[in-house]
C-alpha cells in the first residue's frame, strides 16, 4: 500500500478531487499554506494499493496545471507602502508536488 501525499494550488483542488472521487480514489484533503507566495494550498492524502499508483498520478498531472501570476513582491524591510513601492514580478504557480511513502500498516477504526 502506498500514500500519495500532493500539494496542489487550491484553485485546481476541487476539480482534482472531483476527478480523484470518479476513479474511486478516497481522499482526505488539508488545507496548508505554501512558503514562497505564502498562498493557500491544499494538501491530499490519498491511500491506494501500489497497483494504483501510476493512475493516481496520471489524475494528479492531468488536473493540475502550471501557470504564471504577477504578484508583488513583500517589503525586504517590512515597512510601509510609503518606503518601499514593488513592482510587480511574474512567478509561476500551480501544478503538484507530489511524494509517494509506503504503507507499512493501515487501520480504519
Amino acid at each position: 500500500m502506498k500514500l500519495i501525499l500532493a500539494v496542489v494550488q487550491d484553485k485546481d483542488s476541487n476539480r482534482l478531487i472531483d476527478a480523484l472521487n470518479e476513479k474511486h480514489f478516497k481522499t482526505t484533503k488539508l488545507s496548508s499554506t505554501g512558503g514562497f507566495l505564502k498562498e493557500g494550498n491544499t494538501t491530499l492524502m490519498v491511500g491506494c494499493e501500489d497497483k494504483y499508483v501510476e493512475e493516481g498520478l496520471a489524475i494528479i498531472k492531468d488536473n493540475c496545471s502550471q501557470r504564471e501570476q504577477m504578484v508583488s513582491p513583500v517589503s525586504p524591510m517590512g515597512g510601509s507602502a510609503d518606503s518601499y513601492i514593488p513592482r510587480p514580478i511574474n512567478v509561476e504557480v500551480g501544478g503538484a508536488t507530489v511524494f509517494v511513502v509506503p504503507v507499512d500498516e493501515f487501520h480504519q477504526f
